[in-house]
C-alpha cells in the first residue's frame, strides 16, 4: 500500500497520473477509470492515486469541475480482486485497518476538493465504484448502467467508505438498506427515480453530456460554487437554525466577490454575466 512515486504537485493540466487517465480542458478535468478489460478495478495504488489527485484539486486555481467515467463501457468494477481482496485475507488487523481509512481517504478528498464532481456512469458500477459515483457531487447515467454495494457478496458490512452515512441522504433510508443489505444492483431507472442519477442519457452520450454539465457548472461564480459545495457537506451536522446562520455568513462572502458585482452590472445592462472566478 505504498503511495505513488509521483503526487501531485504539478498543475492539474501537467500531470500524468500512472493509474487513470486525466486530460484538462479549460476548466474541466476529466478522470477516466483505464482498465476496460476488467470493467476498470482499483488497487492499492488507484486509490492512493486518486486521493493525491483530488487533494490537489484544492491547489489548482484553472480546473472548476471534475468528471469522472471509465473506460470500455463500464464505470468500475470496484476493487480488484486479486490486487486488493486477495492480500487483505492475510493482513492483520493493522493492516485491514490502515487500508479501510486509506480508501476512506478517498471519499473524504472528493469531498474536500472545492471542485463539484459528476460521474458519468455507463455499465458497471460496483463496490468502491460505486461509491466513487455515491461520493460525487451530480451523476448522470447511461440506460445499462447497473450499481451495486457489493460488500455484503464477500462477507463485509455496508459500512463502506462512508456508505451508511451519505447514500441514506441520496435515496432515502429504506432504499439505501435494500441496496447495503442485499447486494443487489440498481437500474439505472431506479436510480433516476430514487434520485441517485439526475438524470439518464444515451450511452453514447453520457460522457459528453456530464461535460456538457461540467462546462455549465464551470461557467458560473467559481467562489460560490466553492461555498455551495462546502455548505452542503457542513449542513448535514447543523440544525435548521444553525443551517440558516451559517448560510447567512456563507452568502454575506460571496455578496464581496467580484463576480456577484459582475452579475448585477450585466443584468442592469441586460447582458448576461461573464463569471471571472473571483
Amino acid at each position: 500500500m505504498s503511495r505513488p512515486a509521483n503526487p501531485v504537485t504539478l498543475p492539474l493540466a501537467e500531470y500524468s497520473p500512472k493509474h487513470f487517465l486525466l486530460a484538462v480542458d479549460g476548466k474541466i478535468a476529466t478522470v477516466t477509470l483505464n482498465r476496460p478489460e476488467r470493467k476498470n478495478p482499483l488497487t492499492f495504488d488507484s486509490y492512493r492515486e486518486l486521493t493525491d489527485f483530488f487533494r490537489a484539486c484544492a491547489m489548482d486555481e484553472e480546473v472548476k469541475t471534475i468528471v469522472v467515467s471509465g473506460a470500455g463501457g463500464n464505470f468500475s468494477s470496484g476493487g480488484d480482486v486479486f490486487e486488493i481482496i486477495g492480500p487483505l485475507v492475510q493482513m492483520d488487523t493493522k493492516g485491514l485497518t490502515a487500508f479501510t481509512r486509506m480508501t476512506g481517504d478517498l471519499v473524504k478528498a472528493m469531498r474536500a476538493c472545492p471542485q463539484p464532481v459528476i460521474a458519468a456512469v455507463d455499465g458497471i458500477c460496483a463496490g468502491a465504484g460505486a461509491i466513487i459515483a455515491m461520493a460525487s457531487d451530480m451523476r448522470l447515467a447511461a440506460p445499462g448502467a447497473k450499481v451495486a454495494f457489493l460488500f455484503n457478496k464477500v462477507g463485509l458490512s455496508g459500512c463502506d467508505m462512508g456508505a451508511c452515512a451519505i447514500l441514506p441522504r441520496i435515496i432515502g433510508q429504506s432504499r439505501a438498506s435494500e441496496l447495503l443489505y442485499t447486494g443487489r444492483f440498481m437500474t439505472a431507472e431506479e436510480g433516476e427515480r430514487w434520485g441517485f442519477f439526475s438524470r439518464i442519457v444515451a450511452p453514447d452520450q453520457v460522457l459528453a453530456q456530464a461535460q456538457a454539465l461540467a462546462k455549465q457548472v464551470s461557467d458560473g461564480p467559481t467562489y460560490a460554487n466553492t461555498m455551495t459545495k462546502r455548505m452542503l457537506a457542513m449542513e448535514w451536522a447543523m440544525s435548521v437554525e444553525e443551517a440558516i446562520e451559517a448560510e447567512a455568513v456563507a452568502q454575506a462572502l460571496c455578496m464581496t466577490t467580484e463576480d456577484f458585482a459582475r452579475a448585477f452590472e450585466a443584468f442592469s445592462n441586460k447582458r448576461s454575466p461573464v463569471f471571472q472566478g473571483n
